[in-house]
């Protein structure tokens, strides 16, 4: 109740702030045209060089022209990222920002589409495969801390998928990809715009038989998107998309099986299905000077159906998830200074149902759950522009979210049934200086905060140790970081960031699988990257990213945080041949880790890899018809990557080569 107060006293404050006069000008001064925005940094659009974060923007050109046939191979070549699968195909991935390493580092990262939140309520890895590359306009990533803004998760950095909307005469786009180990994807889509009607509607269909055995996958979805500009003061747009992706899971090998048949499954008969459904209006109102007014409706279904023969787990389970994100911006000049001030609240509703099973046919029921999570968070953020080149900003966002779960045997029998409330608060403080025309630099503190999953706060599964664990906190930290992105000369960037993470009560299984609060750990590296572009002759990349996670102190001080290599790298270079062919040389390479579950550090570790790739494309210039194809080889030694976690070796693929076409009319 004090936090609805709360938020109610947030907006009339600011509705009285655009109506006073005496504080502000009248006006806002003529803004530059900006080359390149972003609109997660901020929850508004914003150019990239004024925003305090290390910054990826991937456009869908460039998705296209990657050949890249699902959304982890397209983050995977970004800085600081590391993309763990346990079954060698992306359908149930999870990715590692900032070294982050443990269990689940996906909980530190949130991933939006379109502003929703994929992140599961539960443990249940994002399903990769349930957004359409044919379907995204562009990918942006945000490093570092963005708790004020979007709360939850918001630790390592937010990444928002935006998809695709109409506009002017309808364009028709299609492309098919097939490769190694049974890969093909097709993808089919239409989009345009009528007067003031928009629309884009997009299909699309892949699998994969898989590097190992039964670690096939296969993946049907789509998705529509209907606007509509009602004038200049108003708009509104509804999104709807449906996936459904079956998969196979080969499990662990032993050391010994490993060595014999890398390629085998160590579980004869496990395997999932999950089925998503996500739904997103969008209301917007301008109001002049006196700023704007979005509304958001957000609502997701999920269905996971597990049949897990190795751990004699077999369960139905649904997600149903609702929110309501109403913001306020208002971008008005205060005492002849450009201000920005973003005020904003954020409600969600998400609910898990879980029935257990004791047979695949799921004809004997042996547990059923109810969980739910609901959360109120109300923020604040104010952007100074100090001097014309440089910002202040500040941000606070006060939130609590309540863990309720009951589970019954099918007896009836009450194994638990109870409750656990989290109190939240987030704080941030950053400054850019804006140089020049495309350089900046940047200086940013910020306080972080994750709840536990349902499934980290109690546990359900039917075992003899289900409990509501009320002694599990959730986890705060504080970030620190500087950064810098220099255009020192025409087509040459640079960047250096370097950052450290203070993490407390971050949350792990110990040795009997019960969820606890670890001991502090910390998290710091430094993220440099540069690229060059030469006119019609090449252009080169690379980039490094060195990561430290330690634990500071309990029994493990000083030791390593498993699963974390301390560096990653990429270089590369595109070459323009004539003919419109290009040719693209790469070196990936990702060092050495301790094995999952290792926290003492005293097994041996994982061992790096060093994987060359080459990719050839060929975009003939032609009147009508946007066409282009690729072939690419990856892996191209073919080495042996592997994963191993608690003494299980779970390999990765070998040399696989993909080949695809794609047009446009």
């Amino acid at each position: 109740m004090n936090q609805r107060i709360t938020a109610i006293l947030l907006f009339v404050l600011s509705g009285l702030w655009c109506f006073c006069p005496q504080v502000f000008s009248q006006g806002t001064a003529d803004a530059e045209p900006m080359e390149e925005i972003v609109v997660t940094a901020t929850r508004d659009t914003e150019e990239v060089r004024s925003v305090p974060a290390n910054v990826s923007v991937l456009t869908a050109k460039e998705i296209e022209e990657s050949g890249a046939t699902s959304l982890v191979e397209v983050l995977r070549k970004l800085e600081s990222i590391q993309i763990r699968t346990y079954s060698g195909n992306p359908s149930q991935a999870s990715i590692d920002l900032r070294g982050f390493g443990g269990d689940n580092p996906s909980g530190k990262t949130l991933v939006l589409l379109d502003g929703k939140r994929l992140n599961n309520p539960d443990m249940n890895a994002i399903n990769w495969l349930q957004i359409s590359l044919s379907n995204i306009e562009r990918i942006e990533v945000i490093r570092g801390a963005g708790s004020v803004l979007y709360g939850d998760s918001a630790i390592a950095g937010v990444i928002n998928i935006l998809t695709k909307k109409g506009e002017g005469k309808p364009e028709v786009s299609a492309s098919f990809t097939a490769g190694s180990y049974g890969l093909y994807s097709g993808q089919a889509g239409i989009r345009g715009s009528e007067g003031k009607v928009s629309y884009s509607l997009n299909g699309e269909n892949s699998g994969m038989q898989g590097y190992r055995d039964r670690s096939k996958y296969t993946s049907r979805g789509a998705g529509f998107q209907l606007g509509y500009d009602g004038s200049e003061a108003w708009n509104a747009s509804l999104a709807l998309s449906y996936n459904r992706t079956d998969f196979q899971l080969p499990g662990s090998l032993t050391r010994a099986e490993y060595k014999k048949d890398r390629r085998q499954s160590g579980n004869p008969d496990d395997d999932g299905e999950n089925q998503d459904f996500h739904a997103n209006l969008t209301l917007e109102t301008l109001f002049g000077d006196a700023g704007s007014f979005s509304l958001q409706f957000l609502y997701g279904a999920k269905e996971i159906i597990s049949s897990y023969r190795s751990m004699s787990s077999y369960s139905r389970v649904t997600l149903d998830s609702y929110g309501m994100t109403p913001r306020y911006v208002l971008d008005r000049n205060m005492f002849n200074h450009r201000n920005k001030l973003l005020v904003g609240l954020d409600y969600y509703d998400e609910g898990l149902d879980k029935d257990g099973y004791a047979d695949r046919g799921q004809d004997e029921r042996i547990n059923t759950a109810e969980l739910s999570r609901r959360s109120l968070g109300v923020y604040v953020r104010n952007e100074f522009h100090v001097r014309e080149d440089l910002i202040l900003a500040l941000g606070y966002r006060t939130e609590r979210a309540r863990i309720k779960g009951k589970e019954r045997l099918a007896d009836g029998t009450l194994v638990f049934d109870d409750d656990k409330t989290h109190d939240a608060k987030a704080f941030e403080s950053a400054l850019t200086w804006m140089i020049g025309e495309k350089s900046k630099a940047f200086a940013k503190y910020a306080t972080v905060f994750r709840y536990p999953y349902l499934d980290e706060q109690a546990s359900y599964y039917g075992y003899g140790w289900d409990a509501f664990n009320t002694d599990l906190d959730q986890e705060t930290g504080r970030s620190y970081e500087v950064g810098v992105n220099l255009v020192p000369i025409p087509n040459l960037s640079l960047d250096l960031t370097l950052y450290r993470i203070d993490m407390e009560d971050e949350i792990s299984p110990d040795q009997n699988w019960v969820n606890q609060n670890l001991d502090k750990t910390r998290h710091e590296g430094i993220e440099l990257g540069a690229s060059y572009l030469w006119e019609k002759a090449a252009r080169v990349y690379a980039q490094m990213s060195y990561r430290r996670a330690e634990f500071r102190n309990g029994p493990n001080a000083g030791k390593d945080v498993p699963l974390v290599s301390n560096l990653l790298g990429t270089a590369g270079a595109i070459l323009y041949l004539p003919g419109g062919f290009e040719l693209n040389p790469e070196i990936r390479y990702a060092g050495e880790a301790y094995r999952g579950g290792d926290l003492s550090n005293s097994e041996d570790k994982i061992d790096d890899t060093t994987l060359c790739n080459l990719f050839l494309y060929y975009r003939p210039t032609l009147k009508k018809l946007k066409f282009s194809a690729f072939a690419g080889v990856e892996n191209l030694t073919d080495e042996k990557p592997v994963l191993i976690y608690y003494n299980g070796y779970y390999p990765l693929p070998g040399i696989t080569v993909n080949g695809g076409i794609s047009f446009k009319f």
